[in-house]
């Protein structure tokens, strides 16, 4: 059983990835390849000069693999609560997790089918999202939201900004303290 599974590799999946696998949690990652961002062109990202948004996602789901996060491709079409945690279903495949991240981007087919409490949309051509509280909550416990599916804008910097706090919010619960994750120079 995962600790965390996360469905969607864009920037808020691949950063909520990045920050629970380098916290040592086991995570997966479930990709549909769909991001918008895969449509990008991106020169308005911190720390960036100028990135394509396919390369921004390849850089963001290497970073989450190199501290331990599995990524498998699919479509999650189920998620059921089960035994301690969740099941996600694809086509190939069935998951167990003890928590759901969803980082759908556009897309809230998945989070309606579930029974998820959505909400009409405030971004431009987004017309409904997950209805989350400002840690990433959302109506059904265990299950959160990041990112543009979550209400946040559609800019990169702001939803992987969203991703790593849905991904420190879950770490602090599974701990019973804040949990921080501050990197020191190496001399």
């Amino acid at each position: 059983m995962f600790d965390i599974a996360i469905v969607g590799a864009g920037p808020a999946g691949a950063s909520a990835a990045l920050f629970a696998a380098k916290a040592g949690k086991k995570v997966l990652v479930i990709d549909n390849d769909q991001s918008i961002t895969k449509r990008a062109w991106v020169e308005n990202h911190y720390g960036v000069d100028q990135i394509s948004g396919p390369d921004l996602i390849e850089v963001g789901k290497k970073q989450a693999v190199k501290f331990g996060a599995e990524i498998v491709q699919g479509k999650v079409s189920g998620i059921e609560r089960g035994e301690g945690g969740f099941s996600l279903q694809t086509e190939q495949s069935s998951y167990e997790a003890k928590y759901v991240i969803l980082a759908t981007g556009l897309f809230a087919d998945l989070a309606e089918a579930i029974g998820l409490e959505t909400v009409p949309g405030t971004e431009p051509r987004i017309k409904t999202i997950i209805k989350a509280d400002s840690a990433g909550k959302t109506s059904i416990p265990g299950i959160w939201a990041a990112g543009t599916c979550a209400g946040v804008s559609v800019h990169t910097i702001i939803t992987s900004g969203d991703g790593a706090k849905v991904a420190i919010n879950i770490l602090s619960e599974i701990n019973g303290e804040r949990y921080v994750d501050h990197d020191m120079i190496k001399s």
